[in-house]
């Protein structure tokens, strides 16, 4: 559903909600090592994450990234949207031409609904809300 690019960007942003700050920042191969993720991929993410006003980027001795607003303000469609765009939410499953309520598909009604509700969720979930499930139980969530 989601691309491995937004996982990470997920996944990324999730471990700064957890290990850094303004005053501790995490650079690309101490987050590319810890999450197991290719440095040179996780480096355009990031620099993508940061050109959105989502993560704040330091160069330097001391430079790194952390997140630019509070976990609890980035819902994970923040994310979605920057990295993977809305086209999941809109875009028709089985047509080639545009689908509507006007000119619905045979599935039209029942994935508008399931998207309409998974959008939800995407728009109600933090990082914030990852990060607290991990520090509960980090055996359950992999970041």
């Amino acid at each position: 559903m989601l691309s491995n690019t937004c996982k990470y960007a997920i996944r990324a942003s999730v471990y700064l909600s957890l290990f850094t700050d303004e005053k501790k920042k995490a650079g690309i191969k101490e987050i590319a090592k810890k999450l197991d993720i290719p440095s040179p991929f996780l480096s355009k993410i990031m620099q993508n994450l940061a050109r959105h006003g989502i993560l704040l980027s330091t160069k330097g001795p001391n430079g790194g990234f952390c997140l630019k607003r509070p976990a609890q303000d980035i819902s994970l469609m923040d994310i979605i949207e920057i990295i993977d765009g809305h086209e999941m939410f809109v875009t028709c499953l089985v047509r080639t031409t545009k689908c509507s309520d006007e000119e619905p598909c045979g599935i039209h009604d029942k994935v508008t609904a399931m998207r309409r509700e998974l959008k939800e969720f995407f728009m109600n979930q933090t990082i914030d809300d990852l990060a607290t499930e991990f520090r509960r139980d980090s055996k359950r969530i992999r970041i």
